[in-house]
């Protein structure tokens, strides 16, 4: 199944991306291309639902794993969440993504943003 890839800005700096098919060696790029774009304007939150990829290969886990260390080096954070059952447990077995960045719903990430930018603007 060939990947679509939607995105949205949910607010300035902040995006929502939605990979939806396979994630593996033959549709990888079309990911990487999509969030190399969004990389270029410095996002400080990069939300990545999972929650329509039914499989991911070594390459899928690259580009998520090459995602997060890229928005690292501007203090941005990538946040993954709504991660299939069998996807999940690759990212498990690799140790790829710190738990505090694994989110079951879009509620709970929309939790945790919510905290971030009281804590950023001191309320």
């Amino acid at each position: 199944m060939p990947l679509k890839v939607t995105s949205t800005e949910k607010e300035p700096g902040v995006f929502m991306i939605v990979p939806e098919g396979s994630l593996d060696t033959n549709t990888y790029s079309i990911l990487e291309k999509r969030v190399d774009m969004i990389l270029e304007g410095q996002p400080r939150v990069i939300a990545l639902d999972m929650a329509y990829i039914n499989y991911i290969s070594s390459m899928g886990v690259r580009v998520v794993i090459k995602t997060r260390k890229a928005l690292k080096q501007h203090d941005g954070n990538l946040v993954v969440l709504n991660l299939q059952p069998q996807v999940r447990k690759v990212f498990e077995i690799i140790n790829a993504l710190p738990s505090e960045q694994v989110f079951a719903s879009t509620e709970e990430l929309d939790k945790y943003l919510d905290r971030m930018q009281k804590k950023m603007t001191g309320n």
